[in-house]
C-alpha cells in the first residue's frame, strides 16, 4: 500500500510497471485512472522511467515496458545458483518417488551431476556430485543432448567415441539420432540399463526464460525400482519437477505465453 510506503514515489513507479506488465501497452490517462495517481506526479514518474529505459512510447503514444527491465532480469537470472534453486523441488521429487534424484548439466562431450538428492531406499545406486556421464549411455546425458541446437547436436554426435557398455547401449549415430528425436517428441528420456545393466533412469529437461536448455533432472533406480509398470508415472513426475524448476528460471509454457500475449 502506498500509505504505508516510506518511499511513495518508488512504490508508484513499481505500480506503473506492474500495471503495464499486466495489461500491456497503455496510455498515460489509463495509468492515471487505474492507479489514482495525481496527473503531475504520473507524468514526472513516466518521464523518469522513460529516461532510465524502463519504458518507451509506441507509435500510438502508449507506454510499453522497455530494455532496462530485460537487462536487469537477465543479470538477476544469471546470478541465481541453479543448485540451490532446484534443491527444494528436487527434494520433493525424491520424497514423492522414493528414489535417488539428480540435477545435471552438459559441458562439451559430457554431462555432469551438479546436485544429488539421496533417497532413504535400502536399495541404492552409487553416484556423486561432479560425476561425468556419457551423452549417449545415460538418461540425463541423452536428455541434455536431445535439446541442443541441431548444429551442436550434430557436431557432438560426430565426435562421440562409441563404446558398448551393455547389450542395450546405442552404438551408432543413426540410432542415437532416432532416440534423440523420440526423446524430444515425448518430452523425457530413458536409460534402459545402457551404461550399467541393472540401473534405470528417467530424465526431463529444464529450460530458462529464453526457452533454452539449462539443465536436466533425473530419477534413478535399479531395474527392480524402475520398470515397465511405473516408468511412465515416474517420467510424469520428473517432467512436472523440471517444469517447476524451469518456471523459477522464468520459463513459461506455450499456453502461458499465449495467455500473456
Amino acid at each position: 500500500m502506498l500509505e504505508s510506503s516510506k518511499v511513495p514515489a518508488l512504490a508508484r513507479a513499481i505500480q506503473i510497471l506492474d500495471l503495464i506488465g499486466r495489461i500491456g501497452p497503455c496510455s498515460a490517462a489509463t495509468i492515471i485512472d487505474e492507479l489514482a495517481i495525481p496527473k503531475s506526479t504520473a507524468y514526472l514518474l513516466l518521464g523518469e522511467l522513460k529516461k532510465q529505459r524502463f519504458l518507451r512510447m509506441d507509435n500510438r503514444d502508449n507506454y510499453c515496458l522497455w530494455t532496462r527491465l530485460v537487462e536487469l532480469a537477465g543479470q538477476a537470472l544469471g546470478k541465481m545458483d541453479l543448485r540451490e534453486l532446484a534443491r527444494p523441488r528436487l527434494t520433493q521429487l525424491m520424497d514423492e518417488c522414493g528414489l535417488l534424484c539428480h540435477l545435471g548439466i552438459i559441458d562439451g562431450e559430457n554431462a555432469y551431476y551438479i546436485l544429488k538428492i539421496e533417497s532413504s531406499s535400502t536399495i541404492s545406486v552409487r553416484s556423486h556430485e561432479g560425476k561425468s556421464l556419457s551423452l549417449y549411455r545415460s538418461g540425463i546425458g541423452k536428455c541434455l543432448l536431445a535439446w541442443q541446437p541441431e548444429n551442436v547436436r550434430e557436431a557432438v554426435v560426430s565426435t562421440l567415441d562409441w563404446q558398448q557398455a551393455t547389450p542395450t547401449t546405442l552404438t551408432t549415430a543413426d540410432g542415437l539420432h532416432t532416440e534423440l528425436a523420440r526423446i524430444r517428441a515425448r518430452g523425457w528420456s530413458f536409460d534402459n540399463g545402457e551404461d550399467y545393466p541393472d540401473v534405470r533412469c528417467v530424465a526431463a529437461p529444464v529450460f530458462n526464460a529464453s526457452n533454452q536448455l539449462t539443465a536436466a533432472i533425473s530419477v534413478v533406480g535399479t531395474r527392480l525400482q524402475i520398470n515397465d509398470d511405473n516408468r511412465d508415472y515416474l517420467a510424469g513426475k520428473a517432467i512436472a519437477c523440471a517444469k517447476d524448476i524451469s518456471r523459477l528460471l522464468g520459463w513459461k509454457s506455450p499456453f502461458e505465453q499465449q495467455q500473456a500475449s
